[in-house]
């Protein structure tokens, strides 16, 4: 296993400004719901982000084929995966819940570490990813006598998302930048590819965001799709550069971030508000978070 030389408060800094930029635009998947599907949305964005890496690469001289294929497809498939999932419960689950789903991703980039890479933690980072776990729960206000699927989903995300990120700093050591997004994207137009595939063999039901194939793009759709796309891209650029140059475990906890730009914006555009439960599973998972960057830079 190679490593890189770290450099975490920069890390931190890129991934705190990544989640301002993804906290506000991500509000706007509503909109973007009610114009056309998840899958037309996905292929249209990549296609976009794609179409514009490649021309910026020949003229800037940016490297987009990989070193290593294998590692790279690894986190690609990873990361489409995690967002596909993510992007479709935005839909119909407030973004605070989906996030605080999402965001599990930082206690099983622990977990992982743990066990896949032989990380040792201590006694306060176990307590306090109990605790963020617990707070996760609160804020997504699960019904355990009828267990909600959709509200689950995101966890789903979260854990497609730890194993991008571990996949980011581990298989994928000494790729640019730009390769990385380009590929992210790549997977993310041939997942929406696929997906448009399956609505047109008649597997979806033509109504709901996930189940719906293409149609004829609105103005709208067209404008909040760009918009997606731009600040995506500059987002996605910061956040995989951050998990090149800090540590895997300290930075992924500034990702929690996401929750306090999220529901701050869902008030200020649409009048979102948090119930009490929420707001303290919400300071929950930011005092965990708090813990487990303090004793991973002790460590």
């Amino acid at each position: 296993m190679t490593t890189v030389q770290t450099n975490t408060p920069q890390g931190a800094m890129l991934m705190v400004g990544c989640m301002a930029i993804i906290g506000l635009v991500d509000n706007y998947v509503k909109i973007i719901a009610g114009e056309a599907g998840l899958w037309q949305f996905h292929f249209l964005r990549s296609c976009m982000v794609c179409g514009a890496l490649i021309p910026l690469a020949m003229m800037f001289g940016w490297r987009i084929k990989p070193r290593n294929w294998r590692g790279v497809a690894v986190r690609s498939v990873c990361g489409a995966i995690s967002m596909g999932v993510y992007f479709g419960a935005l839909a119909v689950l407030p973004i605070a819940q989906v996030g605080a789903g999402l965001f599990t991703a930082p206690l099983f980039v622990l977990l992982f570490s743990v066990l896949f890479f032989g990380q040792r933690i201590g006694i306060w980072r176990i307590v306090a990813a109990v605790v963020g776990f617990a707070g996760v729960l609160m804020v997504l206000q699960l019904d355990f006598s009828a267990l909600q699927v959709i509200a689950v989903l995101p966890m789903l995300a979260g854990v497609t998302w730890a194993l991008t990120a571990l996949s980011t700093r581990y298989l994928c050591v000494g790729e640019d930048t730009v390769t990385l997004l380009f590929w992210f994207f790549f997977a993310l137009g041939v997942l929406g590819a696929i997906g448009l595939g399956l609505m047109a063999a008649g597997l979806g039901d033509g109504v709901s965001f996930v189940g719906t194939g293409w149609v004829e793009p609105t103005a709208v759709f067209w404008k909040w799709t760009i918009v997606q796309a731009v600040f995506s891209m500059i987002a996605v650029s910061m956040l995989t550069r951050a998990y090149q140059v800090g540590d895997t475990s300290y930075i992924s906890i500034f990702e929690y971030s996401f929750l306090i730009f999220a529901s701050f914006w869902a008030f200020v555009l649409f009048g979102d508000s948090l119930g009490v439960l929420s707001m303290i599973g919400i300071a929950m998972i930011i005092v965990s978070g708090a813990v487990i960057a303090l004793r991973s830079a002790e460590a």
